[in-house]
């Protein structure tokens, strides 16, 4: 395997530091939707939420990524997608959630949303990085509001939006194409003020087969873009079309994916099944450190 560029990411969430690059750290994915692709309406209460958030953090999540508007895709694997969710409704599922999260656990809290509003809300609950699936692109106010509460903010890579992402996605060259759509997030990002930014390919977000496959196999080029690279194969629908199964049987999948994708130079895996997926990139990091 090539050498993989060894960065060095010393990042500080809330109350806690993390070294990017010593390890493969855990983004745990807690979807407060009826609607989601994989999990819709198991966490829809207060208590069954606030139980699955304690249990990925003494299962190994480093950070709690909490959403609460599905972005299921419209296609074949999901029928119609998921409806957008007015801003009301989405604060009221997600900011009681935060604000109870940080008192009971000091692992940091991440806003998985696209709208200011709610980022502006959930980073003053306490919340520390928004984790933005449109990198910027959807809400124009959404880099000052990060950058204005000293936050930090994940950027990832989309082609059309929810509803349209899946219907027929085309690319030259999808990993040069995605690459230069983040370096611009990225450059956009820097310039409203933010000092803490990742980036996220987007797997499964406008993207076919042989696109996540090849973003997957060569993430080590993603490098030079000089951030933190997170990255979602959890579960998703390509893990599917190539085993052949539905979403509540792509563990093995996921977790192989997972084991790629740290190889290949993943900083941060966002993921459904965390203890799984920490036993796994424990074997994964020591092969890693042992190769490079």
């Amino acid at each position: 395997m090539p050498a993989i560029v060894q960065q060095q990411f010393l990042y500080r969430f809330g109350k806690r530091e993390y070294n990017l690059s010593s390890r493969t750290h855990l983004m745990g994915i807690l979807n407060v939707t009826p609607d989601s692709f994989s999990d819709g309406g198991r966490f829809l209460s207060r208590e069954a939420a606030l139980e699955h958030a304690l249990q990925m953090v003494e299962d190994g999540a480093d950070i709690i990524d909490v959403g609460g508007e599905s972005t299921r895709p419209k296609g074949d694997a999901y029928g119609e997608g998921a409806d957008a969710v007015s801003l009301d409704d989405e604060l009221r599922r997600v900011i009681p959630l935060i604000e109870d999260l940080v008192r009971i656990t000091e692992v940091p809290i991440s806003i998985d949303t696209y709208k200011s509003e709610v980022a502006r809300e959930a980073l003053k609950a306490g919340a520390s990085i928004v984790n933005d699936i449109s990198g910027f692109a959807f809400d124009p106010a959404m880099p000052s509001v990060v950058a204005d509460a000293g936050a930090s903010a994940v950027l990832m890579h989309i082609q059309g939006t929810p509803k349209t992402m899946q219907l027929n996605p085309v690319y030259t060259d999808v990993v040069g194409e995605v690459k230069g759509i983040l370096q611009q997030c990225v450059e956009q990002g820097r310039r409203a003020g933010i000092g803490q930014l990742m980036i996220d390919p987007g797997i499964g977000f406008g993207k076919r087969l042989e696109h996540n496959l090849q973003l997957i196999g060569r993430l080590k080029e993603f490098s030079v873009l000089d951030c933190p690279v997170l990255i979602g194969p959890s579960r998703k629908a390509f893990i599917g079309a190539i085993l052949d199964v539905p979403v509540g049987e792509r563990l093995e999948g996921s977790l192989a994916a997972a084991v790629a994708c740290i190889l290949n130079g993943a900083h941060i895996l966002r993921v459904h099944d965390v203890k799984e997926t920490k036993r796994t990139a424990l074997i994964a990091d020591a092969i890693k450190r042992h190769t490079i």
